[in-house]
């Protein structure tokens, strides 16, 4: 039996419109507004590229989000599509039907429907609307109201704002720049009246090219700032800029002395960061100045990122007793090698967050199992955690079933990564060395022991290192 379920009638006409493009262009100035929802979804799933652009021009509502909208290979075209039918000077024939759109959104899964609830009439904006820059519509509509008691007279452009995430890094960086290089053309030819929202941020290799085009960019606008591969000044200058950041991602940064200017005028810029809650660095040497970093940011930082940072005895230390590391959500300590057998700091530190931590990871830190040993008593406190990675560590399996005794009433914790026990190599963590038929005993041992404990919504993987 086809339990596939009915198309409505509402499938059925919006089929019917996408099968004749005409019929749907002309259809865009009698159908009811709320049939622009549906239409523009089938629409831009179905890479109706002439509808779409119709649809922009005439949208009845004053934001368009594609949130829920998936963007794939053919779909990046509609997005310049959408940017390259947007119209700045009011329509004045008043027979036809003229878009009332404002605020295009154009981010991935930026959690929104496509059109927000009309909450106020008198509002051009909406839920998703620039809070920050003085050129964001809310700001511009507010001078113009103090100015006129006609903000848009006839024939004077529409403020308007398209909100983005801008990535300049990875396969795709031609293109992105390409992209990049179309909506700040669009910014000039609308002689003021658009708002360039750039929300998320991800750079790769500072360069020539892009600090060009990035001095063309609201920093005040950004929630999140990803640099990959940068000298530290250069960041710094990119940091003074910004006014609400949430999220620091920094990754192969290059400094020539953490006791130098250039490492003090990055650190003074960081106490300007007051709503930051996500601090990720990677391959960013910190030994020893840990504290200079993390003293002066928020107390309510939930995501701390710290990997490849070769931090010393004594960054552990300040990180366990420093309020900003007291409410976290995520602790990521990767690569970190902890060659002492004190683990006093470590184990304060999961002490102190054992009441929000919910996700762990501290894998390539060569812990043996004495130090898990002494680990056990505060990972078990751990009543939030609901993922841990801990693999590449030398642990014996006697300790690694430990661990799992110890972990198994923790009953938010789902997921498990764990390091493949000592025994299974002939020498540790030499590929070649494993022995998969000890791993795959291992394994056997650990799944038979989840179900004795009644844990068969807990899983336990893992992977050479």
């Amino acid at each position: 039996m086809d339990n596939k379920k009915p198309n409505t009638l509402l499938d059925l006409a919006i089929h019917h419109l996408l099968s004749n493009e005409c019929a749907a262009i002309h259809a865009l100035k009698e159908i009811p507004k709320e049939l622009f929802v549906p239409l523009l979804s089938a629409a831009f799933k179905g890479v109706h590229k002439n509808i779409v652009k119709a649809m922009v021009t005439v949208w009845p509502f004053a934001c368009l989000h594609i949130g829920t909208l998936t963007v794939q290979g053919p779909h990046r075209e509609l997005l310049t599509t959408m940017v390259n039918c947007l119209q700045f000077i009011p329509v004045q024939n008043s027979g036809s039907r003229s878009s009332k759109l404002r605020i295009l959104d154009l981010r991935e899964d930026s959690g929104c429907k496509i059109v927000c609830p009309e909450i106020c009439t008198k509002s051009p904006a909406c839920l998703f609307s620039c809070a920050h820059s003085e050129h964001s519509i809310l700001k511009m509509r507010a001078q113009q109201s103090i100015a006129s008691s006609e903000p848009e007279a006839q024939g004077h452009n529409q403020d308007m704002e398209i909100i983005v995430n801008i990535s300049l890094r990875g396969g795709n960086i031609l293109r992105e720049r390409g992209y990049l290089a179309l909506l700040l053309n669009k910014v000039e030819q609308s002689s003021g009246s658009l708002h360039l929202c750039c929300r998320d941020l991800e750079i790769e290799k500072l360069g020539v090219y892009n600090r060009n085009n990035l001095n063309r960019l609201d920093f005040k606008c950004l929630d999140c700032l990803s640099v990959f591969k940068g000298s530290l000044s250069e960041i710094t200058c990119l940091l003074a800029q910004v006014v609400h950041l949430r999220r620091l991602c920094l990754s192969k940064v290059t400094c020539s002395s953490l006791n130098g200017k250039v490492f003090q005028n990055f650190v003074s810029q960081l106490r300007f960061m007051e709503h930051l809650n996500e601090l990720n660095f990677d391959s960013f040497d910190l030994r020893d100045h840990l504290k200079d970093v993390l003293r002066d940011l928020p107390t309510n930082l939930e995501f701390l990122h710290l990997t490849f940072c070769e931090l010393s005895y004594n960054d552990f230390k300040f990180l366990a007793e420093c309020p900003q590391a007291n409410h976290l959500k995520l602790l990521n300590i990767s690569y970190n090698p902890m060659h002492w057998e004190d683990c006093e700091p470590f184990y304060n530190l999961l002490q102190c967050v054992s009441g929000t931590l919910q996700h762990l990871e501290f894998n390539h830190c060569l812990l043996t199992d004495s130090v898990f040993s002494g680990l056990i008593p505060a990972l078990s406190h751990c009543s939030q955690l609901r993922v841990l990675n801990f693999f590449s560590n030398p642990v014996s399996m006697s300790m690694l079933m430990r661990l799992l005794e110890h972990l198994t009433p923790l009953m938010e914790l789902k997921h498990v990564i764990y390091p493949i026990p000592v025994h299974c190599y002939g020498r540790w963590q030499i590929q070649d060395s494993l022995d998969r038929e000890k791993l795959a005993n291992v394994q056997v041992q650990l799944k038979q022991m989840l179900q004795e404990a009644g844990r068969n919504d807990m899983t336990w993987i893992t992977y050479p290192g």
